[in-house]
């Protein structure tokens, strides 16, 4: 019975957003083993890709890699630090804004981004049935 103030979920609602969740943890899991299985942890893969796939640039800052993560900044910076280490990515100075700093994938990064994001996205494209379906399209 619904709480005042609250609509009543359906049982077939229930069932979509389980299945729906259940689909994202299975592509979740299948891209975790897949940046272990290239030599990264999961977070450095998100970091690299959330830096190739920032809108309208191939950079973007301590803060809004924080904001992709949902990660606090100083972290950021650590793991930064450690892709860094791996010659992933690089800091550099904003020309724009001297007070600024932008992580940009270096070549080896790249590559590794391309290769792990090739496997996630045939991963997804296998997903694609089940989602219409969870988004009550099907």
């Amino acid at each position: 019975m619904a709480q005042s103030g609250q609509a009543a979920i359906s049982k077939a609602a229930f069932e979509q957003l389980s299945e729906f969740r259940y689909q994202m943890r299975r592509f979740q899991r299948f891209a975790e083993r897949t940046a272990r299985s290239n030599g990264v942890t999961p977070l450095q893969y998100l970091l690299l890709l959330h830096i190739k796939g920032y809108r309208g640039r191939d950079h973007a800052s301590v803060g809004e890699l924080a904001e992709r993560l949902q990660a606090q900044p100083h972290g950021v910076v650590a793991l930064i630090s450690r892709c860094e280490k791996r010659g992933l990515v690089v800091r550099r100075t904003s020309t724009q804004d001297r007070r600024r700093v932008e992580v940009h994938l270096r070549r080896k990064g790249e590559r590794l981004l391309v290769r792990v994001a090739s496997l996630n996205r045939a991963e997804l494209k296998a997903f694609r049935a089940a989602f219409p379906a969870v988004l009550g399209d099907g």
